[in-house]
């Protein structure tokens, strides 16, 4: 009771006009979407992805906001496969100007357009695309999840970082896989490394019977290279690859060697806490799009705690300020780019086991914060709404 008066006496000094009551409820938008079927059944998809780390992140806000006279609500509307997202979109907006969508980039920017989200706060934890950050940016949409680029290059630096010059590539047919390969070939060039040969993964074979006989083959017309590169974002057929290849060489991208937004490996600068209670809360593991969904909602807590507002205007100017920085246990502060929205973050190297590395790799410096090596920098970034 002792440590919780002196707490409170502290919270009182440092934040003298906290008497008001603030009240912010959040809503986390969910398109339902159908997943394609994938060779394993391994890894299920939780039926509470995303929104179990925004459920942590709404705990963690009200931990610190009733001490400061602050209050935080989550509510959810999951839309089904078919199902009105304009309208639920709308009446999400009538009752609050604070949202997490969990959809594609096609419908966060169906939601962003809409007149009742002018002036409203909205957080993209869902979609990587480029063009999110790029020429399709929003003025009201901020993105809590890495872009395919950010993950790309923090793969790119440490292939720079090994020597690992001659990369050849196998991609999978679906849009992800695409758009991840898309963003491997660009921060390849952009450090001076070559993709040679490219395969499209088009197997209808069930390779948990055929992966010994197969892959060796479908590899062998690579040719030499130092590193595969794996474009599954499915995690369809690239857990069959890895000591199946003609060549023995590391792989990484998808599989193998992993750029991670989070990790259940990640047990430093007390990540291991955040994965303890994020294990209690939801009885698994944290994964990348828990993180985001957790980053949105402590992003607007520090905000609003930091600020003493609910104006989402107010608020929205705080989280692009230079004042911002969010404890995301990642070895630094978080923070949110200027320019386009996108929250700036190291990015793990990561094995199903362990950590290999995380970037920015040491050498790679940047007038403003090294971790804008990771991603779309100012001078070529199309975004023009902020």
């Amino acid at each position: 009771m002792r440590l919780l008066q002196l707490i409170f006496a502290v919270l009182t000094l440092v934040f003298p006009a906290a008497a008001a009551e603030v009240f912010v409820p959040v809503i986390y938008l969910k398109q339902v979407q159908e997943n394609p079927p994938t060779l394993s059944n391994l890894d299920k998809m939780p039926d509470d992805l995303g929104l179990a780390g925004a459920e942590l992140g709404l705990t963690d806000n009200n931990t610190t906001g009733r001490f400061l006279g602050h209050s935080y609500s989550l509510e959810t509307i999951a839309v089904p496969i078919g199902g009105d997202l304009v309208s639920a979109a709308r009446a999400a907006l009538l009752q609050t100007s604070f949202l997490v969508l969990d959809m594609s980039a096609a419908d966060l920017l169906m939601v962003a357009d809409m007149p009742e989200a002018h002036g409203a706060i909205l957080f993209n934890m869902a979609a990587p695309d480029r063009a999110l950050r790029d020429q399709k940016c929003r003025a009201n949409l901020l993105h809590t999840l890495p872009s395919d680029a950010m993950r790309a290059d923090a793969l790119m630096q440490f292939a720079r970082f090994k020597r690992w010059e001659d990369l050849a590539m196998i991609v999978g047919t679906h849009a992800g896989d695409l758009s991840f390969a898309a963003a491997l070939k660009t921060s390849a060039a952009k450090f001076g490394l070559s993709i040679g040969a490219k395969k499209t993964w088009a197997f209808d074979a069930d390779m948990r019977r055929n992966a010994a006989q197969e892959v060796p083959i479908f590899t062998q017309e690579l040719g030499e290279y130092d590193l595969l590169l794996i474009a599954d974002e499915l995690h369809d057929f690239g857990r069959y690859v890895a000591y199946n290849t003609w060549y023995p060489r590391p792989v990484a991208g998808s599989e193998g060697l992993v750029p991670a937004t989070w990790s259940p490996v990640i047990e430093q600068w007390g990540a291991a806490q955040l994965q303890s209670r994020f294990q209690d809360q939801a009885g698994r593991a944290m994964q990348p799009h828990d993180y985001s969904a957790w980053a949105a909602l402590r992003s607007l807590g520090e905000a609003v705690t930091r600020t003493n507002s609910d104006d989402p205007e107010t608020l929205r100017r705080f989280l692009l300020s230079d004042d911002f920085e969010l404890g995301g246990f990642k070895g630094r502060p978080l923070s949110f780019r200027q320019w386009n929205g996108q929250l700036r973050m190291p990015i793990s190297l990561v094995t199903s086991r362990a950590v290999v590395a995380q970037a920015p790799l040491p050498g790679y410096l940047h007038q403003r914060s090294e971790m804008d090596t990771l991603g779309l920098d100012q001078p070529e970034s199309k975004c023009q709404a902020f």
